[in-house]
């Protein structure tokens, strides 16, 4: 598949270990990429490198083949952006806003809009400077995707928003995938990049750590289970057993232990012998799975 975005080796140091360093990763046409780390962790200036705000220290950065920086206002025609930060133009209201935008990208059919403002349940009567974090972060959200343009780049684009409206603007962005767009979406959330993300990226102190594949993730070859014996006997025994333990709480004569999916039969076979309160498979979601890579990558860092 085309690659529509490439970051090779990007480097932006801002001194005292703050900034980005060689930072790489591309996003295919129709795929939908995130970014997820801390407030600091260098998603921000990375995805401004590739809007063309920043100029790299070094590195390469590239959009459909065009040099983010150089060719930044060509790429624009592509590409629509909802900021971590949003600053609106000093207009009356959400209305004339939205109208304004729709001639500048020479629309002429609303359509879109009114389906995006319905869905939000935005009002966009609402005077633009006064309107609450939520109602901006909507009119955001509608200026983009009204748009219709081939690739959104999204900073962070739930701020804001409260639990319902997340869900609506969650269901926006696979429609979105689902018409093939290509999206990069940063976040700290793990549920809204594991719902709608191909591919995900952990970012910490400036450098990607690991990306992994959602669906290679939903279908690992490694299980995890959590176990519970009736007695501390039974308990004790299994310990013995050539199992990878990876929790144990004594005090519930509890382990879980993580195994192969081929071996699961034989786990069963061996727990026929022993006096079991419960077994339940733990589900090794996108927050566990970086939670354990990052704990490895700081001891082995020291950081």
């Amino acid at each position: 598949m085309e690659e529509v975005i490439v970051v090779k080796d990007l480097t932006k140091d801002y001194g005292e270990g703050r900034g980005i360093f060689d930072i790489s990763f591309s996003v295919k046409k129709g795929e939908t990429f995130g970014f997820v780390g801390t407030n600091g962790s260098g998603k921000t200036t990375t995805i401004r490198h590739i809007m063309g705000f920043l100029k790299h220290k070094s590195g390469d950065v590239k959009v459909l083949g065009m040099d983010a920086w150089k060719d930044s206002c060509q790429i624009k025609k592509f590409v629509e952006y909802i900021p971590g930060e949003i600053a609106f133009p000093d207009l009356s209201d959400g209305t004339t806003f939205l109208k304004n935008y729709a001639e500048m990208l020479g629309l002429k059919n609303m359509d879109k809009a009114d389906y995006l403002i319905k869905k939000l349940q935005l009002d966009t009567s609402a005077n633009l400077k006064r309107m609450s974090k939520g109602m901006k972060q909507k009119t955001a959200i509608v200026a983009a995707f009204m748009a219709n343009k081939d690739i959104l780049i999204l900073d962070e684009p739930s701020t804001g928003l409260d639990p319902l409206m997340r869900e609506t603007f969650l269901e926006l962005v696979l429609e979105e995938k689902k018409a093939g767009k290509t999206i990069l979406m940063s976040s700290q959330m793990f549920d809204e990049l594991e719902l709608t993300c191909d591919r995900v990226a952990l970012i910490f102190n400036g450098r990607i750590v690991d990306i992994v594949d959602i669906d290679k993730l939903k279908n690992s070859e490694v299980k995890f289970y959590k176990i519970e014996f009736k007695n501390s006997l039974d308990f004790n025994k299994f310990k013995k057993l050539k199992y990878e333990i990876t929790r144990i709480q004594e005090q519930y004569n509890q382990v879980t232990i993580k195994i192969l999916d081929k071996d699961v039969g034989k786990l069963f076979k061996d727990l026929c012998k022993f006096d079991l309160k419960f077994i339940s498979e733990v589900k090794h979601n996108l927050e566990k799975y970086f939670k354990e890579v990052l704990t490895k990558y700081r001891e082995e860092k020291n950081v």
